[in-house]
């Protein structure tokens, strides 16, 4: 049986942060107090440090299976881990993509066999998916289900793919509104979110236009398909009784979008990503291609309007849409370049100094790790420093420095779009179930399901 004492560091707890120790028995937390006796644990020394819990980022894509040149389990995980991230939810657009139960256990069981951090599956709902199709993903274990409006899907090659106007045989349509409407009472019943990639596709179509530019980029992905995409799903949502999930919001709009809903009676949840909140437009000449993503990087007011929409608690969950591709990909003239960034291992330490910024560094806590555990059907053991829940715990220096660099980054691509960036915060050492798990060989992932699924 392990048995670990964290002592003396400022500790984020349920009730707010505290001076305390932190016991640890058989990777469980047995006790947060200011004063714990423990004579056979293993000491940690945490004074003057933070103890927060580990992160749990809900939106990542770790290409694997399918593309894992790109990435795979292994360095996903490794860099989450590097970056305080204990759980990663992982989307489901990898090849094949995860549409059936057979294909769900089967990227589990590639993911357990390379996990160095829990991780759990989100589920592909298409325009063809089935009651009894979402019903057997939800039984195999899916976090939730997301629908990537107006991405087709490839059925020889079984991956959805963004190919406006085509005429493929080989491509379904993409999920619509009706999709979202016909599944809804069977999301609802088995009471799982329903996460949605935000852009409306009629919007996007009228603004198709070639891409050589970052403007142009902007351009062809105007924040109204954001907008129209959030208020014409919450609309059709809105009676069911499902939680609709906005992944990665990027726009005034699309928040202005999701506030008029929430009014409306929708229930909502919103998720927006560090470069979205840290960003702008007015950065792409300094990072270049790696800023390439969707949905893109806007102007200075977006990212003032996400920045606020934090603060308010509108938008409760802080992500990454970690997409890595490879260098070669990222390097390919703009038009050609792949859109995705890496991000999973600067999540915490980004929202650390945006707390910062904002006058209370404790929300990034609530940001990456609470709040997110909630979403996901996983708090009962993950997202909070107390009895009973797994010592899943984060390590943090509020006086160290942290210069984001490419050789210190564990992704397969290491070049991302925080690279040169530099935090008021160092993490110093990061546990899974009590276990170091940068430094420790019994730290091995599982899988996470949801504590809450109907039957």
């Amino acid at each position: 049986m392990t048995e670990l004492l964290i002592r003396g560091g400022s500790v984020h707890t349920p009730e707010g942060p505290r001076q305390a120790d932190v016991h640890v028995t058989d990777g469980v937390i047995a006790a947060v107090e200011p004063s714990i006796d423990a004579p056979g644990a293993k000491l940690v020394e945490a004074r003057g440090m933070y103890v927060l819990p580990g992160g749990v980022d809900v939106h990542v894509h770790s290409r694997d299976p399918g593309y894992p040149e790109k990435e795979d389990f292994a360095s996903l995980t490794t860099a989450a881990a590097a970056g305080g991230i204990t759980v990663v939810l992982d989307m489901p657009n990898t090849v094949p993509a995860v549409d059936s139960a057979g294909v769900l256990e089967s990227k589990a069981a590639l993911a357990h066999s390379k996990a160095r951090v829990d991780f759990g599956l989100w589920a592909l709902i298409r325009s063809t998916s089935t009651p009894e199709q979402l019903e057997a993903m939800a039984a195999a274990g899916a976090i939730g289900f997301k629908a990537y409006l107006a991405y087709s899907f490839s059925l020889s090659r079984k991956q959805v793919q963004y190919s406006p106007g085509s005429d493929d045989s080989d491509l379904e349509a993409p999920p619509d509104y009706g999709t979202l409407a016909k599944l809804a009472p069977v999301v609802a019943r088995l009471g799982l979110p329903l996460a949605i990639h935000a852009e409306d596709p009629a919007v996007l179509a009228a603004f198709h236009r070639p891409v050589f530019t970052y403007q142009d980029w902007l351009a062809s992905r105007p924040p109204e398909a954001e907008a129209a995409a959030v208020s014409a799903a919450a609309a059709v949502m809105r009676e069911s009784g499902v939680q609709l999930h906005v992944a990665h919001l990027s726009s005034a709009l699309g928040l202005q979008a999701a506030e008029d809903a929430m009014r409306a009676g929708a229930s909502i949840s919103l998720e927006t990503c560090p470069q979205f909140l840290l960003l702008t437009e007015q950065d792409f000449d300094r990072i270049g291609h790696a800023m390439k993503m969707l949905p893109p990087i806007r102007s200075a007011a977006d990212r003032d309007a996400l920045v606020d929409g934090l603060r308010r608690g509108v938008i409760s969950i802080v992500s990454t849409d970690h997409a890595p591709h490879t260098d070669e990909e990222k390097s390919r003239p703009f038009h050609e370049a792949a859109s995705g960034s890496p991000g999973v291992q600067t999540l915490y330490l980004s929202c650390l100094q945006l707390a910062k910024n904002l006058g209370d560094v404790w929300l990034a806590a609530r940001w990456v790790s609470s709040a997110p555990a909630t979403f996901a059907g996983l708090q009962e053991s993950k997202g909070s420093v107390a009895p009973g829940f797994d010592a899943d715990l984060v390590i943090v220096d509020p006086k160290g420095k942290t210069q984001v660099a490419a050789g210190d980054m564990h992704s397969r691509q290491r070049h991302g779009v925080m690279e040169g960036m530099e935090f008021d915060f160092a993490i110093k050492d990061v546990y899974l179930r009590g276990e170091p798990v940068m430094r420790s060989t019994k730290a091995r992932g599982r899988m996470v399901r949801p504590a809450l699924v109907a039957t």
